[in-house]
């Protein structure tokens, strides 16, 4: 333990050094194809050890990054200051009010359990491992996005600590440009201590995958099959189309161990007998597929439609919003085929509808509303690493360069020195001047 003196009194933290037992297990998140080594961590367990954690930085002239999960690590970084926020997992549902404050370390699996009880639901992703804080400050798009828009959409307030070392808590009242800068303009403006976000009434949904055979289903024609039906389905049902060669290991159940798969993925609130009405379409497109999980279930059992895995693994990924033009499906078959079988190693490829809600203007730095689908490569790393996935990605996002509007800050792994098209050039104008405002000297760079 350290005694750190900062305006608040002295207190105790643990700051840990490269020598130091611990050091490589705070530093150590769920990317593990990215390393961290900073100088400096602070283990936090409150606001008090990030606004001091902050202090020392600032005093020392080092850069700081935060992390809870490690699941969207932007890519390697040595030296500065970790804040690690991992204990940081408070979750407090104020049912009446239909919110939840989450604590910077707190993962949407326990949000889900902590809404459950009262009928709600928060907007969370496809995985239950990742940070909550972290996934709505990169805007959040969400298994009921079309519904609902992002998450970030539905923030009443954050608690952050900026570059000064100051704790504010933020509303789109007390500060609307700090606010709606920190909701899809990522982790670089200060150390988001908690946020308070709303929850909705959904106790069930309609949701599962229909999982096809790609050496039965030619991958275009999905494309072509999936892309016409989405355009049909009310806001009520959110989907994405998926596709990937599983490993051909002995660690793989035997009726996936190296085969090619095609699935569409479903979320669907209305009634089961409407979402079977709905899908039917889609069915007679697609033919039988290998496998079929579509039913109603809880919503605490939301992750199952997904499916992700949950164990640390190295990746690598990237994503362009598609503008909405009918005639997507040709150059996005050819992505999916460039990504298939025949590609040079594993890329699990995945194209979410968008629309609906998500279109809807907010007070927020989330761009590209009138993107019609996010297309979204994550590469395995394995031999080739970094480069060879960028490669790769270069070909496979150029079938689609005449429909892109820009990248998704919520899916760039690993891609931590490209800041292009993150965001359109008025957004980026107006991050330069809250982040000139708070972090002049540029402290949150690590992020």
């Amino acid at each position: 333990m350290t005694t750190i003196h900062d305006a608040h009194g002295p207190h105790e933290a643990r700051v840990l050094r490269p020598a130091d037992a611990g050091y490589d297990d705070e530093r150590t998140g769920f990317q593990t194809g990215f390393t961290q080594r900073p100088d400096v961590i602070h283990a936090a367990s409150g606001p008090d050890d990030v606004v001091a954690a902050v202090a020392y930085a600032a005093r020392a002239g080092l850069p700081v990054g935060v992390q809870a999960t490690g699941h969207g690590l932007p890519g390697d970084s040595t030296g500065g200051v970790l804040i690690s926020t991992r204990r940081m997992d408070g979750v407090r549902v104020d049912p009446a009010a239909r919110t939840v404050r989450v604590g910077a370390g707190a993962t949407w699996g326990a949000v889900v359990r902590a809404a459950e009880p009262h009928g709600l639901a928060p907007l969370n992703g496809s995985a239950p491992g990742v940070g909550a804080v972290g996934y709505t400050l990169g805007g959040g798009l969400g298994i009921l996005a079309r519904e609902f828009g992002y998450t970030a959409d539905h923030v009443r307030a954050l608690d952050v600590v900026t570059a000064d070392a100051v704790p504010r808590h933020v509303t789109a009242d007390s500060d609307p440009e700090l606010f709606r800068a920190l909701l899809g303009g990522g982790a670089g403006l200060g150390a988001v201590t908690s946020l308070e976000v709303g929850l909705v009434p959904v106790a069930r949904l309609y949701g599962g995958a229909l999982a096809h055979d790609g050496r039965v289903t030619d991958v275009t024609d999905a494309v072509r099959a999936y892309t016409a039906w989405a355009a049909t389905v009310p806001d009520t049902l959110t989907s994405s189309l998926a596709a990937l060669v599983y490993p051909d290991s002995p660690a793989m159940p035997p009726h996936l161990r190296g085969r090619y798969v095609i699935s569409v993925r479903i979320a669907f609130t209305g009634p089961a007998a409407e979402g079977e009405r709905l899908v039917a379409p889609l069915r007679a497109a697609l033919g039988e597929p290998g496998t079929d999980s579509l039913r109603e279930m809880p919503y605490a059992d939301s992750h199952t439609i997904h499916a992700d895995p949950d164990f640390p693994h190295p990746y690598y990924g990237d994503s362009v919003f598609l503008d909405d033009r009918a005639d997507v499906a040709d150059g996005l078959g050819e992505l999916f085929r460039l990504s298939g079988p025949d590609a040079d190693g594993m890329h699990i490829v995945q194209l979410n509808h968008l629309g609906g809600a998500l279109s809807r203007p907010a007070p927020n730095a989330v761009p590209y509303r009138s993107a019609g689908w996010l297309v979204r490569i994550l590469s395995p790393l394995g031999e080739g690493g970094r480069a060879a996935a960028r490669v790769h990605h270069a070909r496979a996002f150029a079938a689609v360069g005449d429909r892109t509007l820009g990248r998704s800050l919520n899916f760039s792994f690993g891609g931590g020195d490209r800041t292009d098209g993150l965001h359109d050039p008025e957004t980026r104008k107006r991050l330069a001047a809250v982040k000139a405002a708070y972090d002049p000297a540029n402290l949150f760079r690590r992020s």
